[in-house]
């Protein structure tokens, strides 16, 4: 991946206050449900998603809000 494009999803992950990989999958998530709003080709795209990810799914896990996470954050950079 280019460096250039890792810095923004790393940019834009930060701003959604997700990691990397959720962001990766937010954009490939609602890229699947777009598709299937639309009725393009790209149907079936997450239950191709779910076939080669097999028995490790998807992070279904509740996600912070925007608050949670920045109290989280502060905690970790003030070392409570």
């Amino acid at each position: 991946m280019p460096n250039a494009l890792a810095a923004k999803l790393r940019e834009r992950a930060e701003r959604n206050h997700r990691s990397l990989q959720g962001e990766l999958m937010a954009i490939l998530e609602a890229a699947a449900y777009e598709a299937r709003a639309a009725a393009t080709p790209a149907d079936g795209l997450l239950e191709r998603l779910l076939a080669i990810t097999g028995s490790r799914g998807i992070d279904t896990t509740k996600r912070l809000t925007r608050e949670q996470a920045h109290d989280r954050k502060r905690l970790r950079k003030s070392g409570a």
